[in-house]
């Protein structure tokens, strides 16, 4: 145990501190996950909403908003759709994301009730209600568990046959009994925050610590009880500042777009994957068509972000109290069109520099935030540097690979995730094997390929898609995290190697197992031709499109007998969520972890488009289904890998005739 001047330091106490420190963080970035996982798979609907409303919003009240084509009949859609549809689509994808379909149907009912319980006029009066998003945010997923533990109590003790009778018999009573105890349960908790949200900004604005009222209307917003602090609490105290002063800076406080906007251009500039190519259509809406809900889901898979929210609103606050700014009326939506619509002559630059002020103070906190949350604490930036001066160069790794981990950390084992396990990683995983076993490291390092749900916090270093790289990191938050754009031609494979290597000091690290590996690798050649024959595989696809194409190698294997047609579905399922193209013109749709069930024993199809077809903007001429059970057809993956990392083995497979000539290329490798 140490001793510095005089006082021992426990270093199992701090050790054990880290790992708090550690283990909170990654359930805070489990549950901001899952919050935003309701919210994503939605954002279409939130903005197919705040375009019709920024378009078409009507009011007959002469200080309400209007859109520039304000048309009454379209006007009706909007409310219905804010109050019952939204909700109800996070209700769904909530209860899926725990208990698959069923647990989504089951909690888009029992939602029904406390959205009826805050919006019915049977409740609640003339009041108008706030739209329930944080009541489907807890009855979605909270239902689909109650469905979920019935079903495992039941398991096993349903007749043959009766299966699909007690299901649905069991889905509607428990849906019912749900919807019931949230309209006379949940529903008054729902009014307790809004009503506690109100009071604790009456008091801030009673003490005149105006700024300070963003600390709750901030977290609050991103909670979905942006109307109800708006409509509930700020509007009736504004309008009566309003009719004394002319205007009110009460308007101000929840409907500057500056604070989300700010969040929404870091993204733009610092994001990743599908938050990052989102982000612009979403900062549009919300700053224009004035739908602050579009924002709420980015911060939720990052709650750091708060904070840039927070300072944002306060500093839009305090700038707006110094140009003694106010808005005539409401701006709802939240628009800068409205805003400038209800601001009076005299309070235009003040309501312009608070939201511009609002931006840029929230744009600078996320910025750093999402920059630092790319390295964090697996920055390894000293042996990164390293490696750059021992090559001449910068390393396109760097902003994955850095700190102090490098430098005291060898990197013996390697992961690859990906959705399923058992396609896109395992070839991820089989062109780095290969790079490395060609650089002499075979026996020092192992790379395997697991699916996101199986992976556990025992790897040095983590491989994962882009757009897959949140999902992957938290369960393995002491790895080091690499995200690549395609698993089959990625240059930080070379980084990776370089770094393997100068951690070595450049040792070869080969031994004779890693020729025992080839070569059990080549005994499975008969296996491997088991899996893929002749009969499941086409040299003229016939499919125009990427769906097509899936459809046509999907088809292949379930023709096997191997797979069952639910497959298929499965491998549209899985494209939706990350592309399968792997560079190098190779596509290889598959379906997700959950279809496994489906497959009776692994296949594999193979399909050769002369012309090529787009695959998500890429061009794919080759497209491989895979259904894969166990670990049988990795062994052809790993020269599946091998062959389309080698321009001479593509241009082999381009001018093959027959699908006997197919076979032979495959077995001609070694992986």
């Amino acid at each position: 145990m140490p001793v510095e001047s005089g006082v021992i330091v426990s270093t199992a106490s701090t050790e054990a501190t880290e790992k708090k420190k550690v283990g909170a963080r990654v359930r805070v970035q489990k549950f901001g996950t899952f919050l935003s996982s309701m919210i994503m798979p939605n954002i279409g609907a939130f903005i197919a909403w705040g375009l019709l409303t920024a378009l078409f919003l009507w009011s007959d009240d002469p200080g309400g908003g209007q859109g520039p084509f304000a048309n009454e009949h379209i006007n009706a859609v909007l409310n219905p759709t804010v109050t019952y549809l939204l909700p109800i689509l996070i209700a769904y994808t909530g209860g899926k994301l725990i208990h698959d379909v069923r647990g989504g149907v089951v909690g888009a009912v029992a939602t029904m009730g406390v959205i009826i319980a805050t919006s019915s006029p049977v409740f609640i009066g003339d009041n108008p209600g706030s739209p329930m998003f944080l009541g489907a945010m807890i009855m979605g997923p909270l239902s689909a568990w109650v469905v979920k533990k019935f079903d495992q109590i039941m398991e096993g003790h349903i007749k043959p046959g009766f299966e699909m009778l007690v299901n649905n018999f069991s889905s509607g009573i428990i849906g019912a009994a749900l919807a019931i105890a949230s309209m006379f349960w949940l529903a008054p908790i729902m009014h307790l925050l809004m009503n506690a949200a109100g009071v604790a900004v009456q008091w801030l604005i009673d003490l005149r610590l105006l700024p300070l009222a963003s600390i709750l209307i901030e977290p609050a917003k991103v909670l979905f009880l942006n109307n109800a602090i708006n409509h509930g609490i700020l509007t009736p105290l504004g309008t009566d500042q309003a009719l004394q002063q002319g205007k009110s800076i009460l308007f101000l406080l929840e409907s500057n777009p500056g604070p989300g906007l700010g969040v929404l251009l870091a993204y733009i500039i610092f994001g990743r994957g599908s938050a990052r190519a989102s982000a612009p259509a979403a900062a549009l809406i919300h700053a224009l068509g004035g739908i602050h809900e579009i924002y709420f889901p980015y911060v939720l898979m990052k709650p750091q972000l708060l904070l840039a929210t927070i300072f944002g609103g306060m500093s839009g606050v305090f700038v707006e109290l110094l140009f003694d700014a106010g808005l005539r009326s409401p701006a709802a939506p939240g628009s800068l069109i409205f805003l400038y619509v209800n601001a009076p002559p005299n309070a235009m630059l003040g309501v312009t520099f608070g939201w511009i002020t609002a931006t840029i103070v929230s744009l600078v906190i996320a910025s750093v935030i999402l920059k630092a949350s790319k390295q964090g604490e697996d920055d390894l930036a000293q042996a990164t540097a390293d490696m750059e001066r021992m090559k001449g160069k910068k390393s396109s790794v760097a902003g994955a690979l850095g700190g102090d981990q490098a430098k005291n950390s060898r990197i013996e084992s390697i992961v690859f995730a990906c959705d399923a396990g058992m396609g896109s990683s395992a070839m991820g995983a089989s062109v780095l094997r290969n790079k490395i076993k060609d650089a002499g490291f075979g026996s020092d390092v192992t790379v395997v390929n697991k699916a996101i749900n199986s992976l556990t916090d025992d790897y040095d270093l983590l491989v994962s898609h882009e757009d897959l790289a949140d999902r992957a990191a938290a369960p393995t938050p002491s790895a080091t995290h690499v995200a690549v754009d395609n698993f089959m031609s990625s240059p930080r494979y070379d980084d990776i190697v370089d770094l393997i290597s100068q951690q070595r000091g450049g040792d070869n690290g080969q031994t004779a197992a890693a020729s025992a590996e080839t070569s059990a690798a080549s005994a499975q050649g008969s296996e491997d031709q088991e899996i893929l024959a002749t009969s499941s595989i086409i040299l003229g696809g016939t499919a125009d499109g990427r769906d097509d194409a899936i459809d046509e190698a999907g088809k292949l294997l379930v023709s096997t007998g191997k797979v069952d047609a639910s497959y298929i579905d499965s491998m549209h399922e899985r494209e939706g969520s990350v592309s399968t193209f792997m560079g190098n013109g190779l596509a290889i749709p598959h379906g997700t972890n959950d279809a496994k069930s489906a497959i009776h024993s692994s296949a594999m199809s193979f399909v050769r488009y002369d012309e090529g077809i787009d695959w998500n903007g890429k061009t794919a001429r080759f497209v491989i289904g895979i259904a894969g059970a166990g670990g049988e057809h990795l062994s052809l993956l790993q020269k599946v890998a091998k062959i389309f990392s080698n321009k001479e083995s593509v241009a082999q497979l381009e001018a093959a005739s027959t699908p006997e000539e197919i076979l032979e290329i495959f077995g001609k490798v070694n992986a």
